[in-house]
């Protein structure tokens, strides 16, 4: 088996498993958790089912719809530019860190283009599958399903702190899922270990 197969078949795995497992647990929570229900797993780590509209970690920037079409089009880049790297003369590992990144982009876009036209709302309800086309969101305007929590600290601020003063803080609050942190652990190993490939593989 040649080189370029073997990097093809691993690469490829990566990717596949990423995306199972990803849309395995998404599926799995949308089926049998109601909205902002949670699972207590210690008391640094909760499943906490929430919805997230925008990008990564919660955020919201963009219109949805030009947020998803954002995303498709940034993982067919990346899938192209993954095709061209099994071509060259690049570790797996590099290759594996962009395929890490391409997955995770992939399945936050399966959520977005298509969770609100195969399910219906989780407001007060376990959602189920519907009809294409009944569901809670027209196609490009679903929700990206986070529950991954994991509130380390947990302490009530002194009053002279400024501005938070007197409230509860949190560390960490993010709420996030697989997709996202393949995506935060591809770009971590790249800056830590693959910088000059990374800077040399976009001039050839």
């Amino acid at each position: 088996m040649s080189t370029k197969c073997r990097k093809t078949l691993g690469v490829a795995a990566v990717i596949v498993l990423l995306l199972v497992l990803d849309q395995s647990l998404k599926i799995w929570i949308k089926t049998h958790m109601s909205l902002h229900e949670s699972i207590h797993v210690f008391s640094w780590f909760q499943i906490y089912f929430t919805e997230n509209p925008g990008m990564a970690f919660g955020m919201e920037l963009l219109d949805k719809w030009i947020l998803s079409v954002f995303r498709i089009v940034a993982v067919a880049v990346i899938g192209v530019y993954i095709f061209r790297l099994l071509g060259r003369d690049v570790s797996f590992g590099y290759i594996a860190c962009i395929g890490l990144i391409f997955a995770g982009a992939s399945g936050n876009i399966i959520d977005s283009v298509f969770y609100g036209v195969i399910f219906d709302h989780s407001y007060g309800q376990v959602a189920s599958f519907v009809p294409y086309g009944e569901g809670y969101a027209p196609f490009l305007y679903g929700k990206v399903v986070d529950m991954l929590y994991f509130p380390l600290i947990r302490l009530d601020l002194p009053d002279w702190v400024p501005v938070r003063g007197g409230q509860e803080f949190i560390f960490f609050r993010p709420i996030f899922n697989l997709a996202d942190s393949a995506i935060c652990v591809g770009v971590a190993i790249l800056l830590l270990f693959y910088r000059k490939t990374l800077s040399t593989s976009f001039r050839k």
